[in-house]
C-alpha cells in the first residue's frame, strides 16, 4: 500500500475495525485501492478474502464541516434499509478519528454506470445515449424520486435530521448568503447578474402553501446515481448523499428537471443543459410520471423549478470566484458563468410567462 493510501486508512486499524464490525467482508490480508479522492471526500476499496466494499472518508485535508457531513451520509443511509429507494447497503460507520484518522462509513460496492461529465457535457453509457433507450435514463431517475418521496422520514428514525418548519420560507435568505459570502471566502465583488433579483423578489412573494416535508437527496442528477447496465434503463442506486435533509421532495425533481427542455418553450435548449436533453422526456412528461408515481400535484412545480434555479446559480458562483482567484482554470470559470447566467436568464424568461 502507497504511503498516500496509508495516510487515508491505516490497515492495520482498519482490518481490526472491520473483524468487529463488518465481520461478513471475509478474512485475509486486506486490500485497499483508491477509487475517487477529491476536495470533499474520498472514496477506496476495500477487498478481503474475495469480497469488495467500499469506504467514504474525508480527504486527508478536510474541508470545514465534511466529517460531520460523512456521518449524515451514513445515518441517511441505513435509515434507507427499511425503504424502497435504490441506495448502497451501509454496513457500519465509525465516528473515531483515531481509527484511520477521519470519520468514515463503509457500503456495499454496487454494480452499476454512473453518467460521465467531462467537457462541458453530461454522457450516458451506451445504449442510454441515443434513442430509443435514452429516455429510459431519466425515467428511472424519477422512479428512485418516486421511492424517496414515499419515505416516510420519522418511520424510518430521520426526525431529526434536518428543520422542514418554514422550509421554503428560508431558502432564499439561506442561498443568498451563501452567494454573498464569497465575497469574504475568494474576495469576490458581486457582479451583475441579470434575473438574479427578479428571481429572488418572486420567490419571496410566492411561496406556495403545500409544502409537504420528505426526505431530499440534495443533488439529484445522473452523475449522482448507478443504473443498470442492461436495458431497460433502471436505476440501481442513489449515491452521494451528502446534500440531504429534511424539506419537499418536489424540490429534487425540480433540481433535476433544470436545464430540460419544456413544452411551453418550442425548440428551445436551455443554454445551461448538461444532459443529453434532445432525446430526453421534457420537463412535463417527467412531471406527469412523478405525480402519477406519488398522488403530489404539480400545479405549484413552476415555484419549486424556480427555486431550484435561484439554487444552482448561487451555490455555482463559487466556481467563478475560484477562477477568478486563480484556484481554477480560466476555461473553468468560463463553463460556470454560462451556467450561472444561464439559471437566472432562464428564471426570468419562465418568469415573465407565468407572470406577465
Amino acid at each position: 500500500m502507497s504511503d498516500d493510501l496509508e495516510m487515508l486508512a491505516d490497515p492495520e486499524r482498519l482490518t481490526a475495525w472491520l473483524d468487529s464490525h463488518v465481520p461478513g467482508l471475509g478474512n485475509g490480508p486486506l486490500v485497499v485501492q483508491k477509487i475517487h479522492g477529491g476536495t470533499s471526500n474520498v472514496i477506496l476499496s476495500l477487498e478481503r478474502g474475495g469480497d469488495t466494499l467500499v469506504l467514504r472518508r474525508p480527504p486527508a485535508t478536510p474541508p470545514p464541516g465534511s466529517e460531520k457531513s460523512i456521518m449524515r451520509e451514513a445515518r441517511v443511509l441505513t435509515a434507507l434499509r427499511s425503504t424502497d429507494v435504490p441506495h448502497p447497503y451501509c454496513h457500519g460507520q465509525c465516528a473515531d478519528p483515531e481509527v484511520i484518522g477521519a470519520p468514515f462509513y463503509v457500503m456495499e460496492l454496487v454494480e452499476g454506470w454512473p453518467a460521465d461529465l467531462r467537457d462541458g457535457r453530461i454522457y450516458d453509457r451506451e445504449p442510454f445515449d441515443k434513442p430509443p433507450y435514452a429516455r429510459e435514463v431519466p425515467l428511472a431517475m424519477v422512479d428512485g424520486l418516486i421511492a424517496l418521496a414515499k419515505a416516510d422520514y420519522k418511520a424510518v428514525g430521520l426526525e431529526d435530521f434536518g428543520h422542514p418548519d418554514n422550509f421554503l420560507e428560508r431558502q432564499v435568505d439561506r442561498w443568498e448568503r451563501q452567494i454573498r459570502s464569497y465575497k469574504q471566502l475568494y474576495d469576490h465583488d458581486w457582479r451583475d447578474l441579470p434575473g438574479y433579483e427578479l428571481l429572488r423578489d418572486w420567490l419571496r412573494a410566492n411561496i406556495p402553501d403545500d409544502f409537504q416535508p420528505g426526505i431530499i437527496h440534495g443533488d439529484v442528477g445522473t452523475p449522482n446515481a448507478l443504473f443498470a447496465f442492461d436495458t431497460p434503463g433502471r436505476l440501481t442506486a442513489l449515491i452521494d448523499w451528502e446534500l440531504s435533509t429534511i424539506g419537499d421532495p418536489l424540490l429534487d425533481l425540480a433540481w433535476f428537471c433544470n436545464g430540460i427542455r419544456d413544452d411551453r418553450f418550442p425548440g428551445h435548449v436551455p443554454e445551461k443543459a448538461l444532459y443529453n436533453v434532445h432525446d430526453w422526456p421534457t420537463r412535463q412528461e417527467l412531471m406527469a410520471h412523478y405525480s402519477a408515481g406519488t398522488g403530489r400535484s404539480m400545479d405549484n412545480f413552476d415555484y419549486y423549478l424556480l427555486l431550484a434555479m435561484f439554487k444552482g446559480g448561487c451555490i455555482l458562483e463559487y466556481k467563478v470566484a475560484q477562477a477568478a482567484k486563480g484556484i481554477l482554470s480560466a476555461e473553468t470559470g468560463r463553463f460556470f458563468d454560462r451556467l450561472v447566467r444561464g439559471n437566472f436568464a432562464e428564471a426570468e424568461k419562465l418568469i415573465r410567462l407565468i407572470d406577465p
